[in-house]
């Protein structure tokens, strides 16, 4: 029965959102939460949840519920009363995002949803301040920038669950992430440290400078787990003999981010290291992953109604696998993109723009003379994309987009996105939303020669059709939404084993995603706040019933609740839960059974009671993983075979101390 608290929790908070949101009389306006209070001073940071601004749905910010997305925010309230050590920590505590592996690179993955048939993260990108980061030798590795990107420097987090190809191309499938950063407001620097009896070891600063019109933001972080020494079985093939062996599973990021603001003139650039294990073949091995971003734009006011801004944008990724299957990755991808934004009238805006993209990598073998290389090649794309939204009446408005690619070699194609929201009332909103979005074959998919893999230059991208109608309630303490959600997916890129050496191919048969996604969050007062979320997914194809890959399971519920104090005190909890995974009665090891994932934040601010001076700081803290203890292994994604590899060790905690200084 315990597996199923969290379930009835999650569904309690959303039923209680619901429930509240209707019980409340219309006639009665939100009591404003209060700003810099003596009463309550916690509060100067808390949002008014009915008027979050949010800029990924469609380029330019407005309002969540006028937004023609199905969002979710991870406000800058909740990042410091839940803590965590990695993005990845952060992203798992989202309503309808879930936890998974692949045996290779990408250990660490975020899907939407339930839709992970890709054994990386392909299908959801990542931005930062809107800007694209992708990783394109293998299509979509996101591993390091959820293990090392400095969380320190953010300001929120806004994620589409749906597609998004039509603004932002490829790899906006089933979700787009976007890193928005913080801006100076003065001058300071926050540091904080941490470590644990097992070895874990955390540390963080962030630094802001402020002069004028300039704005400097720089931030970075580490982070350590202990080893984690562990029995991992696996065979080669249904053929081959079991072997197994006591690995040693590292665990260790490295990131920092450097943001500047002059007038119109913008640059940002972020690094993130990563060490993690891979697994392949029955061999545990490292592997040491680095992804250098930058980007360099400008905004420009033409007119009164027509502003514009001009982005370079570079990311750069290598990765070292030095074990089996011993490979050498370096690729980047360089962008120029063009992007206009005219308001016609209070009732019509219109965001258009244009981009040009080259891709280019290279795979090698490892310790072979001469040079032998896996995958070379490059690859030139273009796009233009437009989105129209017109305010019929004052309650509805209509949204049209598309946009228009040409992939290298491969034919043009059209991906649209159209919708109508209605806003019934000024806290109730209903969305219906139909959009189509792509991934594009990598460079591996195309162009691979490994002798074990072949790649399949004839490939075409794969393609979605997600159909979502949603229902919201906002209010200044209440938020609370439900939404169906109906994907259709075709050409997925799939590996055929069936012959040796296997090779890709595009899968004729569709695969259809299906499910409902609820979220609420709810401040009783200034120093409570509660949230719950609940997801039921369930896929199909035409020739296989169940889950497609066995990698999400069909029910995933989570449940928070945090308390401030004024005297300094924060007290923290979140339980994300898992369901049960089939399919995995014959892994050789343990199976991916149902879990929970109970992660626990407490800090004392000292500075509240004894330091007289508000713009010097000082708190201790505690943040622990994984209170339960138990250890999680998920489906080994990318090996064909029915096993699973390790994720998470066990329980960590970290005490730390934190300092900071603000301009008086």
């Amino acid at each position: 029965m315990r597996r199923f608290q969290p379930l009835a929790l999650g569904f309690a908070l959303s039923w209680l959102t619901a429930t509240s949101a209707l019980s409340q009389p219309a006639t009665l306006p939100d009591t404003p939460i209060p700003t810099n209070s003596a009463s309550d001073p916690f509060s100067m940071d808390l949002e008014s949840l009915l008027n979050v601004k949010v800029t990924t749905a469609s380029k330019f910010s407005e309002s969540l519920s006028d937004a023609p997305g199905v969002i979710s925010v991870v406000t800058k309230d909740e990042l410091r009363r839940f803590g965590g050590t990695t993005l990845g920590e952060v992203l798992a505590r989202v309503a309808g995002l879930n936890v998974s592996s692949g045996f290779f690179a990408d250990r660490s993955i975020i899907g939407a949803r339930g839709d992970q048939t890709r054994p990386d993260g392909g299908h959801i990108l990542f931005l930062i301040n809107g800007r694209p980061v992708r990783e394109i030798l293998e299509g979509g590795v996101s591993s390091d920038l959820l293990e090392s990107f400095p969380i320190g420097v953010l300001e929120r987090i806004e994620i589409i669950k749906g597609p998004g190809s039509v603004l932002y191309g490829s790899d906006a499938f089933s979700g787009v992430i976007n890193l928005i950063t913080k801006k100076a407001d003065g001058s300071g620097f926050h540091a904080s440290g941490a470590g644990g009896a097992s070895g874990e070891a955390a540390s963080s600063e962030e630094i802001s400078f402020e002069r004028g019109a300039l704005s400097i933001v720089e931030g970075g972080q580490y982070h350590q787990l202990p080893d984690w020494q562990t029995l991992y079985r696996s065979s080669a093939g249904p053929s081959k003999p079991v072997a197994g062996q006591t690995a040693t599973l590292r665990d260790e990021g490295t990131g920092g981010y450097l943001g500047i603001n002059y007038k119109g003139l913008s640059f940002m650039s972020s690094y993130t290291a990563l060490e993690s294990p891979t697994f392949v073949r029955g061999i545990v091995g490292d592997a040491r992953s680095k992804r250098g971003f930058t980007d360099l734009g400008y905004s420009l006011k033409a007119s009164a109604k027509w502003e514009m801004t001009f982005n370079g944008t570079y990311t750069r990724d290598v990765l070292d696998a030095p074990d089996y299957p011993k490979v050498h990755r370096d690729s980047y991808e360089g962008l120029l993109e063009w992007t206009n934004f005219i308001t016609f009238s209070q009732k019509d805006r219109l965001t258009f723009g244009t981009l040009y993209d080259h891709i280019q990598g290279t795979e090698t073998l490892v310790g072979v003379t001469p040079t032998t290389f896996d995958a070379q090649g490059s690859r030139n794309s273009g796009s233009f994309y437009a989105q129209y939204e017109h305010s019929l009446t004052q309650d509805l408005k209509l949204i049209g987009g598309l946009q228009a690619n040409k992939i290298g070699s491969i034919a043009l194609n059209a991906v649209p996105r159209a919708g109508i929201l209605w806003t019934a009332t000024d806290r109730l909103t209903f969305k219906a939303l139909y959009g189509n979005a792509f991934h594009a074959p990598s460079l591996d998919d195309t162009l691979l020669n490994h002798p074990g893999l072949k790649g399949n230059p004839n490939l075409t991208p794969e393609t979605v059709g997600t159909l979502d109608l949603q229902v919201s309630y906002g209010s200044n303490r209440l938020q609370a939404s439900v939404d169906y959600f109906h994907s259709r997916q075709m050409d997925l890129i799939v590996e055929d084993g069936t012959t040796l050496p296997a090779h890709y191919y595009n899968l004729g048969t569709p695969v259809t995603f299906q499910g409902l996604d609820s979220e609420g969050k709810y401040y009783l007062k200034g120093n409570w706040f509660l949230t719950g979320a609940l997801l039921y997914q369930f896929n199909n194809d035409s020739w296989r019933a169940g889950n497609v890959m066995n990698a999400i399971p069909k029910l995933g519920a989570k449940a928070g609740v945090s308390y401030l104090a004024a005297n300094g005190v924060e007290l923290s909890m979140f339980d994300s839960y898992q369901g049960h995974l089939p399919g995995y009665a014959t892994s050789l090891n343990p199976s991916p059974d149902a879990f929970h994932s109970v992660d626990a934040h407490a800090r004392f601010d000292l500075s509240k009671r004894w330091m007289k001076n508000d713009a010097r700081g000082l708190a201790l803290f505690v943040h622990a993983n994984d209170l339960l203890n138990q250890p999680v292994w998920l489906p080994a994604l990318g090996t064909g075979l029915a096993n699973t590899i390790p994720v998470n060790r066990g329980r960590t905690i970290l005490f730390g101390i934190e300092i900071w200084q603000k301009a008086e």
